[in-house]
């Protein structure tokens, strides 16, 4: 699933693609339930004639504005890909909407395995509430996370993957920045120091912005796998130090790493590195 760079790096591309200031001429859905909670056909008629005033990210959500009023909010959860082409450019496999534009080109959304949604909001502040802290933010500091985790008392790498409680993590920045910090993804959130806080909050921003620089990971060569809008794969794949690297030597103690199933999900440690206790 595209987590917090792969959407940013989505959203950078949009804008140096040129998207922003474009007005929309049309909407084409070839599958229904991308659309969530509103009829293609009433998301067509709200976005005709609309322009494109900017392109960012909150979590995992890239959002579009639109003048004079509105949002679009696509969430590409698994395998969703956002490409923008020229007009007569092929029906790309896998394609389940497009918006065209006036400028000749056409934003594609492409989705293998159908879980992407896109979502019409009058208010995209109010629309993404749920979310916690962005923690790229200014905001987001080592007293805040803190503040966050006082009272709480859950296992670590389920609590960082709640977008309640951090806004863009996923799978693969929870287990590099657990490794980076020198966490075992098991332990109680309640349990943790002062200065294994502070470790944490240090590991996640490098993490992020190192995957950020790099234009995010792509694991593998299949369709389901991260390309942004211009079909290009992420290069952090190769700066991953335990995301699926299970036997190989840690980066940091040359000790094999270990595969565990934290919370249902595949999780990357060190065993030296990361002590459960």
């Amino acid at each position: 699933m595209p987590e917090l760079p792969e959407v940013q790096t989505v959203v950078n591309d949009l804008v140096a693609a040129g998207v922003v200031g474009a007005t929309i001429r049309d909407l084409q859905v070839s599958w229904a339930r991308s659309i969530h909670e509103i009829t293609p056909e009433r998301l067509r008629s709200r976005l005709q004639g609309r322009s494109i005033g900017g392109v960012w990210r909150r979590g995992k959500y890239v959002v579009i504005d639109l003048n004079p009023q509105g949002h679009l909010l696509i969430h590409l959860r698994m395998s969703g890909k956002l490409q923008v082409t020229a007009q007569d450019a092929a029906c790309a496999p896998h394609e389940r909407a497009k918006l065209s534009l006036d400028c000749g080109r056409v934003i594609r959304f492409v989705d293998p395995r159908k879980f992407g949604r896109w979502y019409w909001a009058d208010n995209a502040g109010q629309f993404l509430t749920h979310l916690g802290p962005e923690p790229l933010a200014r905001r987001f500091s080592a007293k805040l996370l803190a503040q966050r985790l006082q009272g709480l008392k859950r296992q670590l790498k389920p609590l960082l993957l709640d977008q309640h409680f951090i806004a863009g993590l996923g799978n693969i920045y929870v287990d590099e920045s657990l490794w980076q910090a020198q966490i075992h993804p098991l332990r109680g959130s309640h349990t943790l120091a002062a200065a294994e806080i502070i470790a944490l909050h240090r590991a996640i921003r490098r993490v992020l912005r190192r995957a950020i620089v790099n234009a995010g990971t792509t694991l593998g060569g299949g369709p389901s796998n991260f390309r942004s809008v211009d079909n290009r794969q992420g290069r952090n794949g190769r700066h991953l130090a335990v995301f699926r690297r299970t036997g190989r030597p840690c980066p940091r103690c040359g000790t094999p790493i270990q595969r565990l199933v934290v919370g249902q999900r595949a999780t990357h440690i060190c065993p030296r590195c990361q002590p459960t206790s």
